[in-house]
């Protein structure tokens, strides 16, 4: 009755009727069910969720909203306080915390993540809204998403909202396998229906042409001509043949201008590029033309006069504000995470008000934030990935291109590709086609999920966890697969292996001569007892297949079988256990060094000490009369590509078998392995935590055990506020700016000191993680060191961001990220002054322009890490 009681409630408060699948969605929670919402961007997933919103206030109880990013955040906390009063509703990201005790509170999923490590009691919670569910496939934090999922309180129930993905169903069956009873709910029509256009300029005239993509679902016919680039060839003044280029990608005002003169505006235009962006944005406003009228530029004064209360005129002069009301004057703007808040929220403001006509934005406004447009434009269909470029996936361009048509004002939306030299016509046509968008798992034990699994559970229950996650749950479906492709690869192998044997005799040794350039191998034998004499202290000439190097023997190991392995280090303090198949010839002793005390051959420090003691040996004549002369044997090139051939099966075979077996047992033993780097490290000791080990579990931070090592050496000790802000800033900042010689400036040799202590302990920290084939650790970075010290001592604005190359935007987003740190390192340090000196300095980092982006009450409990993949926005920042 209850249900049936606030049913008719909440149907009444609408103006319209609710679509088939939200009803259902209605039903399966009314039912205390867990619901999956798979439907395109626009189709009304956000009206299940208001409806679990509107149930569990009824019945007295507690909701969560969370969301992706910070400012998705912010806009659903404003969106709920207008619906649901202010007073009942509360915020929490990693710099903000809003009244926490509120009926709803919407925050970050990271919050949620701490809260259960917390062992927050959760009182009175009754249902999580998990919005963007389907970021759990994030690189950077998608396992945060099924770190909850796992983890909450099966008595809370989920409703979850996904874009529409392809194996929707694998994603329902695997949260009712974690949660119990789930239904999906799946909408594969747009409200607003989306059509793809390809624009073109013809090189050498004015003229820009747009066409369909698609006719039907297939490529449309006329699109084709655009993928011949020549004119047919003429001949030039001196009688030379040549070819003019035919098309040509157009110019950003011209694809603006067609898009007016089609009636596609107000439209986003997205560019992989934030200078892009800018420079777009000012081009409209220098070009004279004007998209708004007067009295919409006097609306736009009123969003600013509102949004401005409180900074200072020098702030807004730093920040070239006039330029930037300039701008939004033509009816134009930019838009990417290199901008302070301010601008964009300015921005975001008069888009949804309408007085905006177009905004150049970077991918990030793709994500959550309400700002639909008649027409999305897409630069490019790549994007730079840090080293070259990559299509975009199905999934990704689905993102961008759902912020096009505006349900009830607009009958459909439009999505225009540029033309491009680099992309064929076919791709473009098929990523427009494209409906598949397979949900992946990114799920990955690192050193705080480890702790934070040794402080809950026992071995076995931690193991059973890790089988429970969605990566686990895909990869086991796959090892059947794998299996029936294997058996088919044995019967190739077979064949190609008789060829080989009966053509050229002994297998092993064919293949030996094919991989090694035709170089004769040493026997298996003769590199067997060679490693049986190796002492420990003497320095051998080693050679692999791949390489030669030297290092110092450390121990020799007999093991079962009669099997030997030797364990070297090398000048960087690397440890490696070589096997005899793993050299390619005998060692040979070329010196001698004494090992360090005590003999301790499996610890990092003892192998970096050694490290050190090898680099003072002279290896110049020592190497060079360690070169051994080889016999090489030709191999026709008939028998190479016939040897290849077996290799490349073999190989993916290897490959098979090893993902098959990682898939099998993968997480499991990629915790063991992350449990015995912390071992290692002195922070779990058997299945308990050490004191070290706890504040692991404590610190929510990417280079969690690294700063936790720095904690224990006292990194941080004996520096005043804006030192301890300066070195804490290493790890909060990724300058993809600076080349190899970049030299950063030090304020003190205090700083200058403990930034080289880190860099060592980090080194070593990714020596030992390659060791245990983990992902290492980011290097630390001494980038941001003169701004976060000049900020905290009080600098002025202007001469803060005067010290380095740094978008304002940037410098706000990495010094909310430092308090947060310099907070945990206030509540994890053993030393009181240590501690005191981390609170001051974030007090002193709060001030000013940071400060009025946004509000800081947060204590150690509610922190995030979203901009881990921020940084990664484009190939110019």
């Amino acid at each position: 009755m209850m249900a049936e009681s606030m049913r008719k409630s909440f149907l009444a408060g609408l103006s319209f009727a609710p679509d088939t699948f939200q009803v259902e969605a209605f039903d399966a929670f009314d039912d205390d069910q867990n619901v999956i919402v798979a439907a395109p961007t626009g189709a009304g997933k956000t009206l299940v969720a208001n409806y679990a919103i509107s149930a569990v206030l009824r019945r007295g109880a507690r909701i969560f909203y969370t969301t992706p990013i910070k400012a998705l955040s912010n806009q659903k906390y404003h969106d709920l306080g207008g619906d649901y009063g202010y007073e009942n509703v509360g915020l929490l990201t990693g710099d903000t915390s809003i009244n926490k005790s509120a009926p709803i509170i919407v925050m970050t999923t990271e919050v949620l993540r701490n809260m259960l490590y917390e062992n927050d009691p959760l009182a009175n919670l009754q249902a999580v809204v998990l919005d963007e569910v389907h970021y759990l496939q994030d690189a950077y934090r998608g396992s945060v998403w099924e770190e909850v999922i796992i983890h909450l309180p099966k008595r809370i129930k989920l409703v979850c909202l996904s874009a529409t993905v392809s194996n929707a169903d694998e994603l329902r069956e695997w949260i009712e396998t974690v949660r119990g009873e789930t239904t999906l709910v799946v909408e594969h029509t747009r409200p607003v229906q989306l059509k793809s256009f390809y624009m073109v300029a013809e090189r050498g005239s004015k003229k820009t042409q747009m066409t369909d993509v698609l006719r039907g679902s297939k490529p449309h016919p006329e699109g084709f001509q655009f993928d011949t680039q020549f004119t047919k060839r003429s001949r030039s003044s001196k009688g030379r043949s040549k070819r003019k280029r035919r098309w040509t990608t157009p110019r950003r005002l011209d694809a603006l201008f067609m898009l007016k003169r089609k009636e596609l505006l107000p439209a986003i235009h997205f560019i992989f590029s934030r200078a892009a962006c800018d420079e777009a944005a000012l081009s409209v406003a220098r070009s004279g033309v004007t998209l708004i009228s007067d009295d919409q530029c006097a609306m736009i004064d009123q969003v600013i006069a509102e949004k401005i209360q409180g900074f200072s005129k020098e702030d807004l002069a730093v920040l070239r504000f006039e330029e930037f009301r300039s701008i939004l004057y033509a009816g134009a703007a930019a838009h990417h995470a290199g901008m302070v808040p301010l601008f964009k929220e300015i921005v975001e403001s008069c888009f949804i008000k309408g007085l905006l006509k177009i905004v150049y934005a970077t991918e990030t406004l793709a994500l959550g934030v309400n700002m639909p447009a008649r027409a999305v434009v897409l630069d490019k269909v790549t994007k730079y990935n840090g080293e070259g470029h990559d299509f975009l996936t199905p999934a990704q361009f689905a993102q961008l291109t759902g912020r096009a048509g505006r349900r009830g004002i607009d009958t459909k939306g439009s999505a225009v590709i540029l033309w491009s030299p680099f992309v064929t016509f076919k791709q473009v046509a098929g990523l427009a086609a494209s409906k598949d968008f397979v949900l992946s798992s990114s799920f990955r034990p690192d050193y705080n999920m480890a702790a934070n699994f040794v402080r809950r559970y026992e071995p076995q229950q931690a193991k059973a966890l890790l089988n429970m996650s969605f990566a686990q749950f895909r990869a086991d479906a796959g090892v059947v697969h794998s299996e029936q492709k294997i058996e088919q690869l044995d019967k190739k192998l077979d064949r190609a292996e008789s060829k080989i044997v009966e053509k050229h005799g002994a297998l092993e040794e064919t293949l030996s001569r094919y991989e090694n350039g035709g170089v004769k191998q040493a026997s298996v034998e003769d590199i067997s007892f060679a490693l049986s004499q190796c002492v420990p202290g003497e320095v051998y000439h080693l050679t692999t297949a791949k390489e030669e190097k030297v290092a110092v023997a450390v121990a020799v190991y007999s093991r079962k079988g009669g099997r030997i392995k030797a364990k070297f280090v090398d000048v960087d303090g690397q440890i490696e256990e070589l096997a005899p198949t793993d050299l390619f010839t005998t060692p040979r002793s070329i010196a001698t060094i004494t090992l360090p005390e005590p003999y301790l051959p499996n610890s990092v420090i003892f192998a970096g000490e050694v490290g050190e003691r090898l680099a003072k040996v002279h290896f110049g004549s020592l190497h060079a009369g360690a070169t051994k002369s080889v016999q090489r044997q030709k191999m026709s090139a008939e028998d190479r590509k016939e040897i290849s051939r077996y290799i490349k099966i073999k190989s993916e075979k290897a490959a098979l078998l090893a993902r098959s077996a990682k898939d099998s047992n993968s997480l499991a033993a990629q915790l063991e392995r992350v449990v015995d780097v912390l071992r290692e490290y002195g922070c779990v000791q058997e299945w308990e935590l050490s004191s070290k080990g706890e504040r692991v579990a404590r610190l929510y931070h990417e280079s969690d055990l690294l700063i936790v090592q720095c904690l224990e050496k006292g990194v941080f000790d004996g520096l005043n506020p804006a030192e301890l802000a300066a070195v804490a800033s290493i790890f909060c900042f990724e300058d993809r700016r600076h080349d190899e010689e970049y030299e950063p400036w030090f304020p003190s040799p205090a700083v200058k000191k403990q930034f080289h202590t880190a860099q060592q302990m980090q080194r070593q920290l990714n020596r030992v993680e390659q060791r245990n084939n983990l992902k290492t650790t980011k290097e630390v970075d001494a980038g941001f060191v003169a701004l976060a010290h000049g900020w905290a001592a009080g600098g002025d604005l202007d001469e803060v961001l005067a010290s380095e190359d740094i978008k304002a935007g940037d410098f706000v987003r990495v010094t909310k990220q430092l308090i947060d740190l310099v907070k945990q390192i206030a509540s994890l340090a053993s030393d009181r002054q240590t501690a005191r000196a981390a609170r001051s300095a974030a007090d002193k980092l709060y001030r000013g322009l940071v400060a009025m982006s946004g509000t800081t009450e947060v204590t150690g409990e509610t922190h995030d890490n979203e901009d881990a993949s921020d940084a990664v926005e484009d190939d110019d920042s």
